[in-house]
C-alpha cells in the first residue's frame, strides 16, 4: 500500500478555516466574469443563455413552500457604442470598476473579440491585477449601506 502512496506528492498543508476577504471578492468577480463569458459565447452562437436557480415559493392553493427552478436574467456588461464598436465594462456589485483613472470600459472592437477580451480580464483577475479596483468598489458599496 505504501508503494501507491509514494507515487503521490504529499505535503503538510492545512486547510484554512476562512478565506481572506480579498480572495472572496476576487472569486465573486471571477464567477460573474464566467457568466459574462458564457453569455458572450451564446450570443456568438445565436442562442439564448438563461441559467437557472432554485427559488422557493408559497403555493397559492395549499400555502406550502414549493421549490422551483426558475431562469435568471444576466445583464450583459457589454454593449455596442456609437461608432459600432463593442464596449465592455467590468462591474462589481452595482459599481463599475475604474480600470485606469477615468477609464471604466474596454474597447473590444468587433463582437468576435469579446470572448478573448473576457479571457484576458479573467486571467488578470486571477493574477490579482484588479484587487485594488475590487477593494475600492467594495468600500463604495459598503458605504452605501451605512446610515
Amino acid at each position: 500500500m505504501t508503494a501507491i502512496l509514494n507515487t503521490l506528492k504529499l505535503t503538510a498543508a492545512r486547510k484554512t478555516r476562512a478565506l481572506p476577504e480579498l480572495v472572496k471578492r476576487r472569486n465573486k468577480l471571477l464567477m460573474k466574469l464566467g457568466e459574462q463569458r458564457l453569455l458572450a459565447e451564446a450570443l456568438n452562437e445565436g442562442r439564448h443563455y438563461a441559467p437557472t436557480r432554485y427559488r422557493s415559493f408559497a403555493d397559492a392553493d395549499t400555502g406550502a413552500r414549493v421549490v422551483k427552478e426558475v431562469p435568471v436574467r444576466i445583464k450583459p456588461w457589454f454593449w455596442t457604442g456609437e461608432k459600432g464598436e463593442v464596449l465592455l465594462a467590468i462591474s462589481y456589485g452595482s459599481k463599475q470598476l475604474e480600470l485606469l483613472r477615468g477609464k471604466t470600459a474596454i474597447d473590444v472592437g468587433e463582437q468576435a473579440n469579446l470572448i478573448a477580451v473576457l479571457d484576458t480580464v479573467i486571467a488578470a483577475t486571477r493574477n490579482g491585477e484588479l484587487d485594488a479596483q475590487i477593494e475600492s468598489a467594495s468600500v463604495k458599496l459598503r458605504d452605501g449601506f451605512k446610515k
